[in-house]
């Protein structure tokens, strides 16, 4: 394990941890290429940071903070290093979760201990993975899903929706598929993309996203809807 990290920075944040205050740590450097990613700048960017320095604003934030979150970019590219900050939250008496795009379904299974929450990426039924963001992944993300909901860590699926990449059908599909406790439909929004052709995208309506839900609800139970206009809603 190397002593420092690649990071594109922190915030706090009281949404990124369901009711809780968390550290938001985002690492750099994603292996996927998804066009409607909303990190771009830190795919291949960020700056090299010490893991001392990382624990250290842990530390400082105690006192206000419940959970720290790791997100990126791709965390697990920096597996041991992210193991090492979770645990050491952990230890600190704080809540961790991790987001990930389940490309790495090895790494998980060597640090989920440390992992009280992870969200996962589900970018597209799983055997269109190629089709949708050129990357054939499908059976390591369903590895990674399977792998997590049989631990103990809670597991939140989630989707963006992308008109035109993504029909109504497919998140039917994925619905059918997976296997979660809670699973979030969220909303494109065309300001920051990695495709800059998506820039003409329209964002979809907060109905647009509803008739989906009301579609697949009857399948999963619980779903979370995410949009711009009114934040989180649970149906």
């Amino acid at each position: 394990m190397r002593d420092s990290m690649i990071i594109g920075g922190t915030i706090f944040s009281s949404l990124e941890y369901p009711s809780k205050m968390s550290l938001v740590i985002f690492t750099a450097g994603c292996l996927l290429r998804c066009p409607y990613c909303h990190n771009p700048e830190i795919i291949e960017g960020g700056e090299s940071v010490s893991l001392l320095d990382v624990k250290k604003e842990i530390d400082e934030a105690l006192d206000f903070i419940d959970a720290v979150v790791i997100t990126g970019g791709e965390p697990l590219m920096q597996a041991e290093e992210v193991g090492e900050l979770l645990n050491y939250s952990q230890r600190k008496g704080l809540k961790t979760k991790l987001d990930t795009n389940g490309c790495y379904p090895e790494r998980i299974s060597k640090i989920i201990d440390s992992i009280d929450y992870i969200a996962l990426d589900i970018k597209a039924p799983f055997s269109k993975y190629g089709e949708v963001i050129g990357a054939e992944i499908g059976d390591k993300v369903t590895e990674s899903m399977n792998l997590v909901f049989d631990s103990d860590c809670y597991l939140e699926c989630r989707t963006t929706y992308v008109p035109g990449l993504l029909e109504p059908s497919d998140i039917t599909e994925i619905a059918k598929s997976i296997q979660c406790d809670i699973y979030t439909l969220q909303q494109f929004r065309n300001k920051i993309v990695l495709d800059e052709k998506l820039k003409e995208t329209p964002n979809p309506s907060p109905n647009e996203l509803y008739k989906i839900t009301k579609q697949i609800k009857p399948v999963l139970g619980k779903v979370k809807v995410k949009t711009s206009e009114f934040g989180e809603e649970i149906f």
